[in-house]
């Protein structure tokens, strides 16, 4: 077996891991997703998947495909389980993002397309992180540190590096790691307060 097959199956096994308590957490009201965030991620996560597989990821791109379903259906979930807590600044960074979408059609490069797809990503991520610094309980910190190694992972699935296939997981790593920091902080100083 391919050692780059065995690294994404592992990358896509720790993923599905990962994402159990996350959705366990959801259905039990403890995780709240921030709607806007998995909105942008459901949509540019799939759009990213093909510029991957256009860079050459090959079976490091798969787990790319699978979070895009994933995003997907905590998107859904969002919908009557996610956070109330919008605020303006979310609805700014929704509509940044959201008007930064056609963007990466009309930039018809491959290499400017992922690195508009990945900042309207971390666009996105702004308002769960602002909710996260308020209410540090509303997410479920194993899923993000999990995500971590997940992307440890992926690097040596990819079949090519090249800024098409590395930018993603690169900066996902990092914001993963924002957020878990964020949470461990904040999870010292505030109190949890049941739902």
């Amino acid at each position: 077996m391919n050692i780059k097959l065995i690294f994404s199956t592992i990358s896509i096994a720790v993923a599905a891991a990962s994402y159990i308590p996350y959705f366990r957490d959801i259905f039990k009201n403890k995780t709240k997703p921030h709607l806007f965030s998995w909105f942008i991620f459901s949509i540019t996560t799939g759009i990213i998947f093909a510029l991957q597989m256009q860079g050459g990821a090959g079976v490091g791109g798969w787990i790319t495909l699978i979070l895009a379903f994933i995003f997907f259906a905590i998107f859904i979930l969002s919908i009557k389980y996610g956070t109330k807590d919008i605020k303006f600044i979310d609805i700014i960074f929704l509509v940044l993002a959201l008007l930064a979408i056609p963007i990466w059609l009309i930039a018809k490069q491959p290499i400017i397309s992922v690195l508009l797809l990945t900042t309207i990503d971390m666009l996105g991520f702004a308002p769960t992180i602002r909710k996260s610094w308020n209410n540090p309980y509303s997410e479920t910190l194993s899923m993000y540190a999990i995500t971590i190694a997940r992307y440890v992972l992926v690097f040596p699935s990819l079949e090519a590096y090249n800024i098409l296939t590395l930018i993603f997981p690169i900066v996902w790593f990092f914001a993963n790691v924002l957020l878990v920091i964020v949470l461990v902080h904040r999870r010292k100083i505030v109190p949890q307060v049941n739902i």
